[in-house]
């Protein structure tokens, strides 16, 4: 029988190989093996057929050594425990790695928002924030959106907080409305990041992009826009899918038409999508494709020791969080299959909502041209950095990131010491 899949152990597996590779001793790593807080919640809505349903709700901070808990905030019927904790633990690496002044946070709420009205995802969203507002803040806690959840339900979140505060607090929140303090270029952030990085990949291996084939899982905010930005920059995009299925296409499939019939409606699904050419497939078929790159954009442990024998692509960027298990990632090494891991790919979104942070905080407003080149200006250099330690130390590119990410991480706490 199958060991039950717990990703927040994947982490500390990760972490203990970069930590032995590093010379730490177990005391040196032992504080970052537990979330420094981790709150749970219950939300009663009142649904728009008169009941009233409790929803259950997290929020963690995994590590705050090196500035305010970041970290988003996803509505998924899938939402558990050790779930928020890994993805809490993921952001405070991936912060680390691109070296910006934030810790790790995550919250989440088990519910599924496909299956909602927007009065009642405005009412989880509301009740939520109220139930975690002792945990949040400019300075203590600032989340941002992820599955399932948008840059309106951060603008209630925003609206929510500031109501208890009783002032405006635009900081409080990444992700946001433009019109409420919002970031020119956040929305894009995540997908243009794992774009910069696809490229950065390519180069080192000696690719073009033009005319490399992609298949992408997923095709929530993070996957439409890598599936817009690699298209746009020639990549030839033969598979995507979502929670309905995937559709292929050998000769390239039409991402502008796909994206525009996707953005009618909220509840469009890839299921009523039809053009010329494309077949059917289902989500796992698509992470076996034949193809040069592979970006999972969905959710945790989608490659794992059930099929990572069976991935045919040379090159995969981790657009999700955790879609390859740790089991997964020797199998796919020996097959000579390159990871650009996580931390790296899809930090984007958090570097984004970093300037958006640091706008809302000064008062200060830039324009989407400075954003992006600010973003491409610290994806870069991580990336080389990533890819130097990697080489130097002949290990595979995750492991050269967490060793990055954890050395930041363990400095800032011994630089700090504890308390009392």
């Amino acid at each position: 029988m199958m060991a039950q899949y717990n990703p927040y152990d994947n982490v500390l597996k990760v972490v203990k190989e970069a930590a032995d590779i590093l010379g730490y001793t177990d005391s040196d790593i032992e504080a970052i093996k537990y979330p420094e807080r981790e709150l749970k919640v219950a939300i009663p809505v009142r649904m728009d057929d008169g009941t009233t349903h409790v929803f259950e709700g997290y929020r963690i901070q995994h590590s705050t050594s090196r500035g305010p808990a970041k970290g988003g905030i996803r509505f998924h019927p899938a939402v558990n425990l050790d779930e928020v904790k890994a993805l809490a633990a993921w952001m405070t690496f991936k912060c680390a790695v691109v070296n910006i002044p934030y810790g790790g946070g995550k919250g989440g709420v088990v519910c599924d928002p496909n299956q909602l009205s927007e009065n009642e995802i405005r009412a989880i969203t509301r009740r939520f924030t109220a139930a975690i507002a002792p945990l949040i803040g400019p300075e203590q806690d600032i989340p941002a959106p992820d599955v399932g959840t948008n840059a309106a339900v951060m603008g209630w979140m925003m609206d929510t907080y500031s109501m208890l505060k009783g002032h405006c607090v635009h900081g409080v929140v990444t992700g946001k409305p433009i019109e409420l303090g919002g970031a020119l270029g956040r929305n894009e952030a995540t997908g243009r990041g794992v774009m910069f990085t696809t490229k950065n990949i390519l180069k080192k291996l000696g690719l073009e992009m033009n005319g490399t084939t992609v298949a992408i899982q997923g095709m929530g905010n993070v996957g439409s826009i890598t599936a817009k930005l690699v298209n746009k920059e020639g990549m030839k995009v033969v598979a995507v899918s979502d929670v309905s299925g995937g559709i292929y296409n050998p000769d390239g499939l039409d991402i502008p038409a796909i994206l525009e019939y996707l953005s009618k409606d909220r509840k469009n699904l890839l299921s009523g999508y039809d053009e010329p050419g494309m077949t059917r497939i289902s989500n796992e078929e698509l992470l076996e494709l034949d193809v040069k790159v592979l970006i999972p954009a969905a959710l945790e442990n989608q490659i794992n020791g059930s099929n990572a024998d069976r991935i045919k692509a040379d090159i995969i960027v981790e657009a999700a969080n955790g879609p390859v298990a740790s089991e997964a990632d020797d199998v796919l090494n020996a097959k000579g299959i390159v990871v650009v891991p996580d931390i790296l790919a899809n930090a984007g979104g958090v570097v984004v909502s970093y300037f958006e942070w640091v706008q809302n905080i000064q008062s200060v407003s830039w324009t989407e041209e400075t954003v992006n080149e600010k973003l491409k200006n610290i994806m870069d250099p991580a990336f080389e950095a990533v890819w130097s330690i990697a080489d130097q130390q002949h290990t595979t590119l995750r492991t050269g990131a967490y060793l990055i990410a954890v050395k930041r991480v363990v400095d800032a706490k011994k630089a700090r010491a504890i308390w009392p």
